[in-house]
């Protein structure tokens, strides 16, 4: 399968959601959502998949919606981001030795992908991996903790926020997803996930 594949439909439920979304949304992506970032990469940055007004209306992972704006303001703080917002596929942000991938990457209902959904995705993250070589995975919810770990055929490695994990020349780290509801209901602070960058 090539990485790069916008025509992907392993996951008859995704492929026939998207074509529900194009008739309300024509003018968004609508498509697999490609990563972003520097090839090779220091760090990966793992997500859980595209949003409806976010990525999947841009094109680009985090970009346009709540989930993006904490995450992007925490790169550029940190040096890996050339801008504290990401709104557009045409806003000129570049990444700094990091790049941006999600465990799954059409759009899924409730932004719940089966587990059948996440394992068709599988090959792509691993190819992901294996191509950016990263020194540090950074995996943004339990979800793509889980698909991280499975790729790279990793047992019994529990998921907590902070939790950090070297795997000789690679470390996990795992962090609660920036999404609104994390952000809302203050399980995720800024101080908290910033502390994860530091």
């Amino acid at each position: 399968d090539s990485i790069n594949n916008l025509n992907c439909t392993k996951c008859t439920r995704l492929s026939n959601f998207i074509e529900l979304i194009k008739v309300d949304y024509p003018n968004y992506h609508n498509k697999p959502v490609q990563s972003f970032g520097c090839n090779p990469a220091l760090v990966l940055i793992v997500g859980l998949a595209p949003g409806l007004h976010g990525a999947n209306a841009t094109g680009r992972p985090f970009t346009g919606d709540q989930s993006g704006n904490l995450l992007h303001k925490a790169l550029y703080k940190y040096g890996f981001s050339s801008q504290a917002k990401s709104i557009s596929i045409n806003d000129n942000l570049r990444l700094i030795n990091c790049r941006i991938t999600n465990a799954v990457r059409c759009l899924p209902p409730l932004n719940k992908p089966s587990h059948q959904e996440i394992n068709n995705c599988s090959s792509y993250l691993f190819q992901e991996i294996k191509n950016s070589k990263p020194k540090l995975i950074i995996c943004l919810g339990n979800i793509a903790h889980n698909a991280v770990c499975r790729v790279l055929n990793l047992k019994g490695i529990d998921f907590k926020h902070g939790n950090k994990h070297k795997l000789g020349k690679i470390c996990i780290l795992d962090s609660y997803h920036p999404s609104r509801l994390n952000i809302n209901t203050n399980r995720l602070t800024e101080s908290m996930f910033f502390s994860i960058f530091m």
